[in-house]
């Protein structure tokens, strides 16, 4: 079971949990991205994407003109699969993946669908978020038999991040 799967309700902290993972394992040079909200006078906005690298990018808002859309945000498609592009998930020397998250907005893109199942399919450990629901591709992942669920709540931060520590370690010791 090379896949790890963290969720929880909104707001619970799943983003700074990855963060902190991405810091203790920065040694195996993983790649991937994390999603935060772009508040506009204290209104949530949109979404937006950064890289490990620092790059980023607005993948949903209220103002975007777009025929994708989920909730009141429309979604930049085009805009999202030029910066997968980027994230050089295919580098030898990557040992490992994050991503934040397999969300609904994301899975509106046929690009990044197919690749999280290649990185689900691959040799190297997956940590990634979801949602606490899905349908689609989310549920279909979080039945799979090669990923294991971590619930986050607002009281087991320090347990999982020792937690999954310790289970990301063991398997890129494998």
């Amino acid at each position: 079971m090379n896949n790890i799967l963290i969720t929880g309700q909104p707001g619970v902290g799943k983003t700074e949990l990855l963060k902190k993972l991405c810091i203790i394992f920065k040694e195996f040079n993983p790649a991937g991205f994390f999603t935060s909200a772009i508040l506009e006078n204290g209104e949530r906005a949109g979404l937006g994407i950064e890289n490990l690298n620092g790059d980023t990018m607005t993948l949903a808002h209220i103002n975007l003109k777009s025929k994708y859309s989920t909730g009141k945000y429309k979604i930049d498609i085009k805009g999202f699969e030029d910066f997968l592009q980027q994230l050089m998930l295919k580098e030898k020397k990557t040992g490992l993946y994050f991503i934040d998250e397999i969300g609904k907005a994301e899975c509106e893109s046929k690009k990044f669908s197919k690749l999280i199942v290649e990185l689900l399919n691959a040799d190297k450990p997956l940590v990634a978020t979801v949602p606490d629901k899905g349908t689609g591709l989310i549920n279909e992942i979080r039945k799979r038999d090669d990923v294991r669920l971590f619930e986050l709540t607002p009281h087991n931060h320090e347990q999982k991040l020792k937690e999954l520590t310790m289970v990301i370690r063991d398997l890129l010791l494998e």
